[in-house]
């Protein structure tokens, strides 16, 4: 769940070649990390939804309530810490002393997917219902809005360079001998309105539905506090990197809520 706001200027989806020169291992590892990626996104947006994948947010075998809490609060845990400690620029330094730097973004994001894949898998179902929208056009509504933050998380990460974002691009250059380019720092799209579009894409697909039950309301709050800390952290590395162009962004660009300042 980590986003930049330093962004390319176009989506780079036409621009990946194939090679056959050297690095083709840490190229396939690219891969890899990549399709984990895909694969647990698109998960994601049903486990969330309560839509066509076979375990949800909302089905499995019931328990009791505090120890369904607790083990999914430990779930989360797992994914805070990983995605919390490996996305700081100190760790980055001392792991690719141990691995490669370009397969770094690669193993980020593979074990990201798989703590995620380990809350698909042991998620703890609380289907007591909170508040649930029973008018047909506005339950679609609801439904159709969170399918609306997915597209904008999916649009925020090509605007910032998607491949670079989940490490393809890395293993790319690396394959080809090129040095890794940073994407520098750049305004686009939806990074002229809010710092954060991709994070407000994940809220909106956390908490726009038409059924929120205790479960979903546990997920979408705990995750809501995580995205307001990792973004707090995630703008001090910034500053530190861009210094004053940074700080002149966040004075005149609000984090998640479009409005002028």
């Amino acid at each position: 769940m980590s986003s930049v706001t330093t962004s390319a200027s176009r989506c780079p989806f036409s621009t990946l070649r194939v090679s056959t020169g050297g690095g083709a291992l840490l190229m396939a590892y690219g891969i890899v990390g990549y399709a984990a990626f895909l694969a647990t996104i698109l998960y994601a947006i049903g486990f969330v939804g309560n839509w066509v994948v076979p375990k949800s947010i909302d089905s499995g075998t019931v328990g009791p309530i505090g120890p369904s809490l607790l083990i999914n609060a430990l779930l989360l845990t797992v994914f805070v810490v990983q995605h919390t400690i490996m996305a700081r620029p100190a760790f980055k330094r001392a792991w690719t002393r141990i691995i490669p730097p370009a397969a770094e973004r690669s193993t980020f994001v593979l074990l990201a997917s798989a703590s995620l894949g380990l809350i698909f898998w042991q998620w703890r179902p609380l289907p007591q219902v909170v508040w649930e929208v029973s008018h047909p056009a506005l339950a679609w509504s609801l439904s159709g809005l969170s399918l609306v933050g997915w597209a904008m998380v999916f649009g925020s990460s090509c605007l910032i360079n998607h491949f670079d974002l989940f490490g393809l691009r890395q293993t790319w250059l690396a394959m080809r001998n090129e040095p890794y380019r940073p994407a520098g720092f750049k305004l686009v799209g939806l990074y002229r309105v809010v710092r954060h579009p991709l994070m407000l894409g994940f809220l909106i697909a956390f908490w726009a539905t038409p059924t929120m039950t205790v479960g979903h309301l546990f997920f979408a709050v705990m995750t809501t506090l995580y995205i307001f800390f990792g973004t707090w952290i995630e703008e001090r590395d910034l500053v530190a990197e861009h210094g004053e162009k940074y700080l002149a962004y966040r004075r005149s660009v609000r984090a998640f809520v479009p409005l002028p300042k």
